[in-house]
């Protein structure tokens, strides 16, 4: 599944939106718990848990509608120096219409993640915590958002073997 996906990248600060769009192959896939994947990168480190959604709705003025997408991920990402804090990151396949949010629900509580291009994340350092919190408490999280092109997308990850990827990827990058 996720190594049929891996095409993986390397996530630093707000800075690197410009890089997101150079995604890297990484065929460095060191665990799998149930439906995440933990990958590692050596150079620079980077350790981040993977997931795919488990189902995908795409619609249009309010009709289920067949569109093309690439990959849809759900990232977390580790690296050494910040203490096992992980940043959340969420690639829809698609671009993100222009100055959107993605929202993220997990169990009662609802996040917001700013886009760009292809890409969404949490606004601050908090806001990644907070998500990650609520995911390691949760079933799912459903990602919902808006293409440039007025598709309405929700995407559903399963959280069974987040908690377990999580904390790997966040030991194998202190």
């Amino acid at each position: 599944m996720i190594a049929q996906v891996a095409r993986m990248v390397g996530l630093v600060g707000l800075g690197f939106a410009a890089s997101m769009a150079q995604a890297q192959e990484s065929s460095n896939q060191v665990v799998v718990e149930e439906q995440w994947s933990v990958f590692v990168e050596e150079n620079p480190k980077e350790c981040w848990s993977v997931s795919e959604p488990t189902k995908t709705v795409n619609t249009r003025d309010g009709q289920t509608v067949s569109v093309t997408r690439g990959d849809i991920l759900l990232f977390v990402v580790n690296r050494p120096g910040t203490g096992g804090a992980g940043e959340v990151a969420f690639t829809g396949g698609y671009p993100f219409r222009p100055e959107s949010t993605v929202s993220v629900a997990v169990g009662g509580e609802t996040f917001q993640m700013f886009t760009d291009g292809e890409w969404a994340w949490a606004h601050t350092s908090e806001d990644d915590a907070k998500i990650i919190a609520a995911m390691k408490k949760g079933a799912d999280a459903v990602l919902t958002a808006e293409s440039s092109r007025g598709t309405k997308t929700e995407d559903t990850f399963s959280l069974i073997g987040f908690t377990a990827a999580v904390e790997d990827a966040a030991a194998r990058c202190q």
